[in-house]
């Protein structure tokens, strides 16, 4: 009754209301090309990350089976293994590498990183611009002998690993063959000694203390700077 008498209030309420649900569509409208927009942007991104993704696994790949198709005959007489997913290159008879106990090196091993290193210099080299670092690592058992405590034998054991490795770089750093190498070598090799923190263990989950005991040189690609390089292109 009110509205009849007073027509143009009705009207100017009804305007009202309009306007209002024209905001709202006009906002869900914005809300919505946001949405639409963030997805495209999310899509780019993932679309990008499956990129690195992939030429991260065929970069592995094809490291991985350029140094087996070096190595590959040498593996059984060095008893050494490649890991496809770490790609690292472990020789696994430290006792044959150094002395008991020791940080020298043996003359056994010395001819054979004569053999390996300039060999394994000239298949990383076609990589350079994918690699990140190459890390020589010393690795040990969890014992150190039997009155020493756990944790007396932990450090005990760091400190052997980290002179080994120093002492297989220092080593290698020197061989004729690699010279040209040297600034290379000196930008992207590290020595690590991780005493025992990285076992080897059986297959029952106890500790396989001879396998424990090794030196590894492990390849560390640039994936992931590769990666946020590509997300932050634009």
């Amino acid at each position: 009754m009110a509205s009849f008498l007073n027509p143009q209030k009705s009207e100017q309420e009804e305007s009202h209301w309009l306007s209002v649900s024209d905001l709202m569509a006009g906002l869900m409208m914005v809300f919505l090309f946001i949405a639409v927009a963030l997805m495209r942007q999310a899509f780019i991104e993932r679309d990008k990350i499956k990129e690195v993704a992939i030429a991260y696994q065929e970069n592995q790949v094809a490291i991985y089976d350029a140094l087996m198709g070096e190595f590959e005959k040498d593996l059984s007489s060095w008893d050494a293994v490649i890991d496809q997913d770490s790609l690292t290159f472990t020789f696994r008879s430290p006792d044959v590498l150094f002395e008991q106990g020791s940080q020298n090196l043996s003359d056994t091993y010395k001819v054979l990183l004569n053999d390996f290193f300039p060999r394994y210099m000239t298949v990383l080299e076609e990589f350079q611009s994918s690699i990140n670092e190459v890390r020589i690592e010393g690795h040990t058992s969890s014992v150190w002998n039997k009155d020493t405590p756990d944790t007396a034998a932990y450090f005990n054991n760091m400190a052997l690993s980290q002179g080994r490795t120093r002492s297989v770089l220092a080593y290698v750093y020197d061989i004729p063959d690699v010279v040209s190498y040297q600034p290379w070598i000196k930008q992207n090799i590290a020595a690590v000694g991780l005493s025992s923190s990285k076992l080897v263990l059986n297959t029952d989950g106890s500790e396989n203390e001879e396998f424990s005991r090794r030196v590894t040189f492990r390849v560390i690609t640039n994936a992931d700077i590769k990666m946020r390089q590509i997300l932050e292109a634009d």
